[in-house]
């Protein structure tokens, strides 16, 4: 071999080791936002399955005092069948006065604004605990899909080094971008797309 060619072979191979430490470079950089995108991923997925068994909770609570309501009424109803066929004047009162309770319980199970546990509430509340479950599961579903983009980057990002096509580094640095765009609509806008 002569000295120019080992000169030549030289400069290749130190041409190739620069290469090689800007693709080791992007990998690096891919498996630090794979990192992010999976850890807020996880994060948005128990945030979702929390404010599922939320919500189910505020429902089931909502359905038992509904159930509850509706026997006070059907009794106070009841009541007022038999304040009708009473003619003593000491068990009318007495009856009406039952019936007064019920109706006032019957309408605190509806709205009970100092606790926040009636129906009403109840409702909004379970509402609001949906809301908060679709929006973190919408959000996990664009860091799905980043993490996805960013493993598939470090993979063609991996294949650039053996294979020297820098045509896979290119894609791998638009799977990059794709990544970080859908982090941000995660972060940002998670119902821009819907993804579900």
């Amino acid at each position: 071999m002569s000295a120019h060619e080992s000169m030549e072979h030289a400069e290749h191979a130190e041409h190739a080791s620069g290469s090689n430490k800007k693709i080791a470079l992007l990998i690096a950089v891919l498996a630090l936002f794979l990192a992010i995108s999976e850890t807020l991923g996880k994060g948005a997925q128990t945030e979702s399955i929390s404010k599922n068994v939320e919500a189910s909770n505020l429902w089931a609570f909502f359905q038992a005092k509904s159930i509850r309501r509706t026997v006070v009424q059907v009794a106070a109803d009841q009541g007022k069948l038999e304040l009708g066929a009473t003619t003593d004047d000491a068990r009318k009162a007495a009856v009406q006065k039952q019936i007064d309770d019920w109706t006032k319980t019957a309408a605190r199970y509806r709205s009970e604004p100092e606790t926040g546990e009636g129906t009403e509430q109840l409702a909004e509340k379970a509402k609001h605990a949906e809301h908060e479950r679709d929006e973190a599961t919408a959000k996990y579903h664009h860091f799905e899909l980043a993490s996805a983009a960013f493993q598939i980057g470090i993979v063609l990002a991996s294949a650039t080094i053996i294979t020297g096509m820098a045509a896979l580094a290119w894609v791998a640095g638009l799977l990059t971008i794709a990544g970080l765009g859908m982090t941000g609509l995660g972060v940002w806008l998670p119902h821009l797309l819907h993804l579900h």
